[in-house]
């Protein structure tokens, strides 16, 4: 057994921290990832000049042998950054943001829609059949991005509850991903781990053969006991007023000609009282205004709908001089201004957006997207009353009215997910066979020829750009930075677990815990580790950390079957099924499905379980061990 050196420990320190902090999120994932790195990279100097200076007996080793320099420490320390497993998955986010511009994929979810008209069970065979090959060859959270408008919109147009097809469109991007070596960056870090034990990168279709095998035992369970076990959180409604429960918070009110509020604008008069209130339209001789509102002048008998509850709306009638419309009902219907195409839509805090943390009122959102937040739902919850206060998560989907502009605006917003298709004017319809050729060009050249993935991703970005695609404006908001910082910040702990000898020590302890089992058994096992960490911490940290300690416990086992573990850890920390916080596409649908935590247990954990057998079996089956 390794020895246990102040370097091991320090490194064991840090890993349990990180850990806490990936998974309670006091901070974003990604802040927490360089933290890491900013200690990691401080640890071997800062203790090698307490050496020197006579303070510490010798220095701690994390990041560099005894005998090797500061500078290789740090050299180590910020590789994360230069690693060609950061830049390949950030040149991937780019070829999928080409793909999604041409809108490629809506015109693919149209016919889809014709195709299954309002059959529940069609409309989740379909949601798996597009999502799942889709994913293997653009990213998969992106790919469940740019579904996810196309299936609420289907859901919503054929009065079914989108709570049965938005789990299964995230579990379907996942088991889709691990059909080729680009489906997700997990693959792509995984698989450079293994490259600086072996000598070299997974290839393009390494392990599609099991990609396969999974991909349809989890199409099989979802389209059977998956949709039975799958809950109906969303009723279906005829509009997202009603869905929103939104229907005794909803009225008109007329403005007296003794009202305090004659001659004011918007934003002097019902903006500025202490009322709970949002007038979300305005009506004069006949005709509607929408957003933006607050510059208008308030006149005699002008029509406002408004957001309000029944208590506050007394206390609002006496004090403002304003009469409520008898007998009339806002709906999404009275909320689309007769000059908008689409003013009404779910928009979804994206993971990684800088509004996490924040409140609608501390980030200014009426005043900056001229658009209104009606209601928020988090999870199974609906907000209705004092939201500007409220603190935003990660998956808050939000009813927002406005005018098109402002919603075209959120949803070029890498922050927001826009949850329903909006009309767009500039999608580039006729640069669709060139970004899907850029694809194809980019998974022919890694797959046949010796040019590196990393080389051809980052030339299919260029094309992206060259072609017309994307604009160059609009490349740095297709890379999802959250993740690209992530990886740069946890490549490092890898490195430091092998160099401390801290992989080596798991290892034995794994080995040893499973001394009377059979290989296979152990690879299940070391699945079965993996799989519960992913389901509680970054799936990439999870790979940085369980990558080495494969490659160690399959070098005390018999045999040569380092790639069968370390597929073991990469389908693992790729599949997460039983928590929203364990993957970002199950966070992606966790507000506009309405879900519990307690359903991706209840939905995903006889799937895990399944995966568990499935994987283990097809790695025995196809590598060995």
């Amino acid at each position: 057994m390794p020895a246990v050196t102040a370097g091991t420990v320090v490194v064991f320190v840090l890993i349990l921290a990180a850990l806490v902090l990936f998974a309670t999120e006091p901070v974003p994932v990604d802040v927490t990832a360089l933290t890491l790195l900013v200690a990691l990279v401080l640890v071997d100097p800062v203790t090698q000049g307490m050496a020197d200076a006579g303070l510490l007996a010798e220095p701690v080793y994390v990041l560099r042998s005894p005998g090797e320099d500061v500078a290789a420490a740090t050299a180590r320390g910020l590789s994360g950054f230069a690693s060609s497993a950061t830049i390949t998955v950030l040149a991937m986010f780019i070829l999928s943001g080409g793909v999604q511009r041409t809108g490629v994929v809506q015109r693919l979810g149209e016919r889809v829609a014709g195709l299954t008209g309002d059959s529940e069970g069609r409309q989740v065979a379909a949601t798996i059949g597009i999502v799942s090959p889709l994913s293997g060859f653009i990213n998969n959270t992106a790919a469940v991005a740019v579904l996810l408008p196309m299936v609420s919109d289907l859901a919503h147009k054929t009065r079914n509850s989108p709570s049965k097809l938005l789990l299964p469109l995230s579990y379907a991007s996942m088991f889709g991903g691990m059909l080729t070596l680009i489906g997700t960056s997990t693959n792509i870090l995984a698989s450079e781990l293994y490259a600086e034990f072996s000598g070299r990168p997974f290839s393009m279709f390494e392990f599609t053969q099991l990609g396969v095998v999974v991909t349809v035992v989890g199409a099989a369970y979802l389209l059977t006991v998956g949709r039975w076990l799958t809950p109906t959180r969303i009723e279906p409604e005829a509009d997202l007023t009603s869905e929103f429960g939104l229907e005794e918070y909803l009225t008109e009110v007329v403005v007296r000609e003794d009202s305090v509020l004659v001659g004011k604008t918007v934003s002097e008069g019902l903006s500025a009282v202490e009322f709970d209130v949002d007038v979300l339209q305005l009506v004069r001789d006949g005709r509607a205004f929408a957003e933006p509102l607050e510059p208008k002048t308030i006149r005699a008998g002008d029509v406002l709908a408004v957001r309000v509850d029944r208590d506050t709306l007394v206390d609002l009638l006496d004090a403002e001089g304003l009469d409520v419309l008898a007998d009339v009902e806002v709906t999404d219907e009275e909320l689309e201004a007769p000059d908008e195409a689409s003013n009404l839509v779910e928009v979804v805090v994206a993971p990684g957006s800088r509004l996490v943390g924040e409140s609608l009122a501390g980030m200014a959102f009426r005043q900056q997207y001229d658009a209104t937040v009606l209601a928020l739902r988090r999870g199974g919850e609906l907000i209705r009353e004092r939201m500007d206060d409220l603190t935003l998560r990660v998956g808050d989907t939000l009813l927002v009215q406005g005018a098109s502009e402002s919603l075209t605006r959120l949803e070029d917003n890498p922050d927001f997910i826009v949850a329903q298709e909006i009309e767009r004017p500039d999608v580039r319809s006729s640069k669709t066979p060139v970004a899907v050729g850029l694809v194809a060009a980019v998974v022919g050249l890694a797959a046949l020829t010796p040019i590196p993935i990393v080389a051809a991703a980052l030339a299919g970005a260029l094309g992206m750009v060259l072609t017309g695609c994307l604009r160059p404006t609009e490349v740095y908001d297709t890379v999802q930075w959250d993740v690209i910082f992530l990886l740069a910040g946890v490549i490092p702990l890898g490195l430091a677990l092998e160099t401390t000898g801290g992989a080596a020590l798991i290892a034995d302890g794994v080995v040893a815990a499973s001394a009377t089992l059979p290989a296979v058994a152990v690879l299940g096992l070391l699945y079965v580790i993996t799989a519960v960490l992913t389901n509680i911490v970054s799936n990439n940290a999870s790979v940085v950390l369980m990558v080495p300690v494969a490659i160690e416990v399959a070098g005390k086992l018999p045999g040569d079957a380092a790639l069968a573990f370390v597929l073991a850890v990469t389908f693992a920390a790729s599949t997460a099924f039983m928590t929203p916080v364990g993957y970002q596409t199950n966070l992606f649908v966790y507000g506009p499905g309405g879900y519990r935590f307690t359903d991706y247990v209840r939905v995903g954990g006889p799937l895990q379980a399944i995966f568990t057998v499935v994987t283990t079996l097809g790695i025995a089956f196809f590598w060995g061990v």
